[in-house]
């Protein structure tokens, strides 16, 4: 397949089930909170429920579909953040996925250095 069927096929199934059409320039300062609101929106919990110990399925109720959407979704808000299947099946708690998006924006913003 060519890489643009390939974009157009993928982009069409984000498109589909994410709902989150903007995209975040990242930065240090707020990714850990906007994260956790993307969660508490995707989820319907408190916002206050969403601690970085807090386990996606345990305390917040989220079922295998609900953590594809929400991967999805924190793909589509941040630029540059691509989570592999085996990475995110690893990410327990919310804490494991803030860390994963901070070290990618780090990385981001070293390269962009160069």
């Amino acid at each position: 397949a060519s890489m643009s069927g390939l974009l157009h096929e993928s982009g069409g199934f984000i498109m589909g089930i994410q709902g989150f059409p903007r995209r975040a320039t990242v930065t240090s300062d707020g990714v850990a909170t906007e994260i956790r609101n993307l969660i508490a929106n995707r989820l319907g919990v408190a916002a206050e429920r969403v601690s970085d110990e807090a386990h996606f399925v345990e305390d917040l109720g989220a079922d295998w579909l609900d953590r594809l959407e929400l991967m999805i979704a924190i793909e589509d808000q941040f630029v540059g953040i691509e989570i592999a299947d085996d990475v995110a099946d690893q990410m327990v708690v919310v804490g494991d996925l803030i860390r994963f998006v901070e070290g990618g924006a780090a990385r981001d913003m070293a390269a962009a250095v160069r």
